[in-house]
């Protein structure tokens, strides 16, 4: 089958031919529909390292397919069924596999493979796609799965005021579950406007240039100082950035990867006594709420996010393209086209 290879630091990502993969006994094989480019995949290739991904790695945990074959010990699904993937594998019968957070597993690994045309992953990574959503938009159930779950942990109430660092695709899924869950302000904050209207089109009630005069633009927005900063971007320094920005009492969500060491200054956490949390992965419940939001109608939907839809021979090159930060937002690799 054709993936996208992972080499080296520093070079793009290689189309090759690789040997189609074969499920095991209690796994599923799927011709992928389509794949999210995810800025964590971004990560992986500047420090493979610290991701464990090696010469040769097909990265692309943001996947949807249809299931083509079975293993031997697979039941309740079957041949061409359309499914989402959660990438969070568990080993299956630990406690917290049970309980539907294989996030949590002592086994747990992040899978790729989805830069190509088929994957093999456990059965009970997969879920069926609600009737009316196209095979396509399954892909957007990982990334919304996230979102959901950064804003359950941030523990927002109904008239909560939200201050959102980053436009990215995962900022913009924090403003879709916040105002779904009934913030009353909702802004995103970046260093550009070029997702302004997206991220109006999800759910933000403002949207604010960050750097220095960003406080004072929330406060004119909103009234005061953002009851919840989510920061969606990953870069050092912005989760002291965002203790400063949070009211007294206050919430602070770390969601962006940061990777590499950070510093912060705790007297300004102390002095507010702000709570920070962090938000990681997923549970199996929150991935199957993503996709009854993927079969929703309404003003703001995920599906806002999709900026382009590529081939997998196009990849290498709209790789390094968001790599130097483009205007695109979410990314699909169609395995077919």
């Amino acid at each position: 089958m054709k993936a996208a290879l992972f080499d080296t630091v520093g070079r793009p990502l290689r189309i090759d031919g690789v040997d189609d993969p074969r499920p095991g006994a209690d796994e599923v094989l799927l011709k992928i529909a389509a794949c999210g480019i995810c800025g964590s995949d971004l990560h992986m290739t500047e420090d493979p390292a610290t991701f464990g991904i090696g010469q040769g790695a097909v990265l692309g945990h943001e996947f949807a397919g249809e299931i083509v074959e079975l293993g031997a010990d697979v039941t309740g699904l079957a041949k061409g069924d359309r499914v989402a993937v959660a990438p969070v594998w568990g080993c299956g019968h630990c406690a917290r596999c049970r309980a539907g957070d294989p996030a949590w597993c002592a086994e747990m690994k992040l899978i790729g493979g989805g830069y190509a045309e088929f994957s093999a992953v456990a059965a009970r990574q997969c879920r069926k796609l609600p009737e009316g959503v196209p095979l396509l938009e399954g892909a957007l159930a990982e990334p919304t799965a996230i979102g959901l779950h950064s804003v359950m942990r941030s523990g927002l109430k109904p008239g909560d005021t939200v201050l959102i660092l980053g436009a990215g695709p995962i900022g913009l899924l924090v403003a879709f579950w916040a105002r779904r869950m009934g913030a009353r302000h909702v802004v995103v904050a970046d260093l550009n406007d070029y997702q302004k209207e997206r991220a109006e089109a999800l759910g933000a009630t403002g949207f604010a240039i960050s750097g220095p005069g960003l406080a004072d633009a929330f406060q004119d927005m909103a009234g005061g100082p953002p009851d919840i900063v989510f920061e969606c971007v990953g870069k050092k320094g912005l989760i002291d950035f965002s203790c400063r920005l949070a009211r007294v009492h206050g919430t602070v969500v770390g969601v962006g990867l940061c990777v590499g060491g950070d510093e912060w200054d705790p007297f300004a956490v102390l002095s507010k006594e702000l709570t920070i949390v962090m938000a990681a992965f997923f549970d199996m419940h929150e991935f199957a709420l993503a996709l009854d939001a993927l079969a929703s109608q309404g003003p703001f939907r995920p599906q806002n996010l999709i900026t382009d839809r590529i081939g997998l021979s196009d990849v290498p090159e709209a790789f390094e393209a968001l790599r130097r930060r483009t205007t695109q937002c979410k990314v699909l690799i169609e395995a077919a086209a």
